[in-house]
């Protein structure tokens, strides 16, 4: 076991925010508890992780709690709101070969001695506890969570890994097999889904709740009652005939969700398989056996590389203006209050906590719009995200009216979002232009327009810039901003100053027909739409991206909306008429009202098989044949994308597809699949990296 330690100390990075545990007794009737905190020294904006040096630091502060006599029961908590976020992957990518191996045994041996030390121990999630971070809390003979703990899950397999610290033992026979496959696959293979604090509590993960400003010392007074026998905690038998039904359903959802082209989902479900009837050494060992293959895996640097792009390049965006140059924000006018307007309200009033006015035609539609704001404030209340006063602030913030003169006179920042026709956009900002201040920012919410062509006819088109969300606007963390021909650089900065204020994923986007992720879904619903058009059947080709794209081409298009997915392929076939497709389909079942390809029994709506129309003469093409032909048509249109300066660099374009379509972590996003598959040498004579 000493070698273990031994041979950690030798892989010690200076490039890890080494976590500290800090120990200390704390003294309560009858028991004295020692209290670990993990601590990087860093704001809640930076998590506490555990590289080699975090985990040697946490091994010293159990071993202390465990040889000192004068302590009962041992207790494990983070700083404020964060207990951890798991591993520091950037510590360990540059540790060697062995270093995931090393620290993954590391790993065990340190938070075992939480279960096998000989003194009660606790987990106090008091937040944000991911991968390793809920993992030592499993390890701890008893857990509570706070119940507006935001994120609490076990992300592993959308990074190419799985919970290796002891979670894919620990947690089914925890909870049971079936809640294991959700927590180890459906939720990070469903775009990172995570649990809140009384989600987890519910789920089973921990013994007790606490919620307001004293968790940690409820959660103290709770351990002290359970350590002098004055609390019983039981949990549920876990059901063990119940094993082969969960792992059949994990089966299908590795199938459904990556083709069976990830290693580790794989891999993911063996571990889930073998914990029923594995002891926890042999359990362990196979997690350390399986990580050391993983990473060994492309997906492994594919993930690498994804994480590298969302926690450094999302945070300096490439081409971003001198952030001294952005101007204050202290109001807020929103053109519209339908749903999409009133989700940009909720986000800009939570965010800036600055007045937000929406506007539209007549009272009552304003009116609409601020009371689904109150309402989704009201949601966020009863969970306990936030509390009574902050509710009451943010509700007091937001405003309906329908004279912009009145609303906007003192405004600094103005987003449209109305209907998505360039006739009504400019119509819009000639009315605002004319009772805004020489400053205020004109945003635009535009999926594909010309920003340039939008502020033309303006007195001031420099200040005009695009703001494009994704929705849902709470959930999706992208936000495209997009410069025009005469936006200045004060408005651009104030732009991403906004968006970085809002907490989204800001790419500086060249002013270019549907800019980057839509540009890219467009080609990639032209080329299907052609192919099923040709005569291949829409299941087949849904059935092709797998693994690849979120969900299936026509899943997705229901969801975008075939009329707005209509639209975008119009935009984009009027500016590239040599590469996009409108599918004469597609336009039947727009015409035809159809809101989905699919019923609500999953399989494909009659009405809309017979508006396919088969030719007389179909090509039929493989699942595979669809896969690569589309594929193809992706590669070539990063490049020319690339080519055109829409966006600086390949990076650019993966983090956007990641944040914005939902690309998968351990592919890279798609400039990186691309090449690790050879499509891009193939369809454009390169590699993008």
């Amino acid at each position: 076991m000493n070698d273990i330690f031994e041979r950690a100390q030798a892989i010690v990075s200076d490039a890890e925010r080494v976590t500290q545990a800090h120990l200390r007794t704390v003294a309560l009737p009858g028991v004295t508890i020692g209290l670990i905190t993990l601590d990087n020294g860093e704001d809640h904006t930076k998590p506490n992780t555990f590289g080699p040096a975090g985990l040697l630091s946490l091994n010293t502060a159990i071993d202390a709690a465990l040889a000192d006599d004068s302590i009962d029961a041992i207790a494990v908590t983070g700083k404020p709101f964060i207990l951890a976020a798991g591993a520091d992957l950037t510590s360990i990518q540059g540790g060697g070969p062995d270093a995931v191996r090393i620290v993954a045994e590391l790993g065990h041996a340190v938070f075992r001695k939480l279960r096998e030390g000989g003194k009660p121990s606790f987990g106090f999630i008091n937040g944000l506890a991911l991968g390793g971070g809920l993992e030592v809390a499993l390890h701890s003979t008893y857990r509570t969570v706070m119940d507006s703990a935001p994120a609490l899950g076990l992300p592993e397999v959308m990074l190419g890994l799985v919970p290796g610290w002891g979670g894919a033992w620990l947690v089914p026979n925890l909870v049971g097999a079936d809640k294991a496959v959700t927590l180890i696959l459906e939720n990070p293979l469903n775009q990172g889904r995570t649990l809140g604090g009384r989600a987890a509590y519910d789920f089973g993960l921990a013994d007790a709740v606490f919620g307001g400003a004293d968790y940690l010392e409820q959660s103290l007074l709770w351990a002290a009652s359970v350590v002098r026998g004055d609390v019983v905690v039981e949990r549920a038998e876990v059901d063990r005939d119940a094993w082969d039904a969960a792992i059949a359903r994990a089966e299908g959802i590795v199938a459904a969700k990556t083709g069976g082209g990830s290693p580790a989902a794989r891999k993911a479900v063996e571990l889930i398989a073998a914990a029923r009837d594995s002891d926890r050494d042999t359990g362990f060992a196979a997690e350390d056996l399986a990580l050391h293959a993983l990473s060994q895996t492309a997906e492994l640097l594919a993930s690498l590389y994804s994480f590298d792009l969302v926690q450094k390049r999302a945070k300096r965006p490439a081409g971003a203006p001198d952030t001294s140059l952005a101007r204050p924000v202290t109001k807020v006018g929103i053109v519209g209050a339908g749903l999409m307007a009133s989700q940009l309200a909720l986000l800009f009033v939570r965010r800036l906590e600055v007045p937000v006015v929406l506007t539209d035609l007549d009272q009552e539609r304003a009116d609409k719009g601020v009371a689904y704001v109150h309402a989704e404030i009201d949601k966020l209340l009863a969970k306990g995200r936030i509390n009574q006063d902050k509710a009451n602030r943010h509700k007091a913030l937001v405003s309906g009216a329908t004279d912009k003169q009145v609303a906007f006179g003192d405004a600094d920042f103005v987003i449209e979002a109305v209907f998505e026709e360039m006739s009504v956009k400019k119509t819009v900002f000639a009315d605002v232009e004319k009772v805004v201040s020489a400053e205020c920012v004109l945003a635009t919410n535009t999926s594909s327009l010309s920003i340039t062509e939008m502020a033309a006819d303006l007195e001031h088109p420099e200040r005009v810039v695009g703001f494009h969300f994704f929705n849902p606007v709470a959930v999706m963390p992208l936000l495209e901003i997009v410069r025009g021909d005469a936006t200045d650089d004060a408005t651009l900065a104030t732009a991403f100053a906004t968006g970085k204020t809002l907490k989204k994923t800001s790419i500086l986007v060249k002013d270019s027909p549907s800019f980057i992720v839509n540009r890219l879904l467009g080609r990639f619903m032209s080329e299907v739409g052609r192919i099923v058009d040709e005569g291949t059947p829409v299941q087949v080709a849904d059935n092709a991206f797998a693994g690849i794209a979120p969900m299936p081409p026509f899943v997705l298009l229901s969801l975008v909306g075939p009329a707005i997915a209509l639209h975008n392929n119009e935009t984009l076939k009027g500016a590239f008429p040599d590469r996009f497709y409108v599918s004469p389909a597609l336009e039947r079942i727009v015409a035809a009202k159809k809101a989905a390809y699919y019923g609500p029994d999953g399989a494909l709506d009659p009405e809309v098989e017979a508006l396919l129309e088969k030719p007389s003469d179909p090509v039929v093409l493989t699942a595979e044949e669809v896969r690569a032909k589309t594929l193809a048509g992706l590669a070539e249109e990063a490049r020319l994308m690339l080519d055109e300066g829409v966006v600086a660099a390949p990076q650019d374009i993966d983090l956007a597809m990641i944040t914005g379509a939902g690309f998968s972590f351990w592919n890279g996003g798609l400039t990186f699949m691309l090449d690790v598959a050879g499509i891009s040498e193939q369809a454009t004579g390169k590699r993008f990296h």
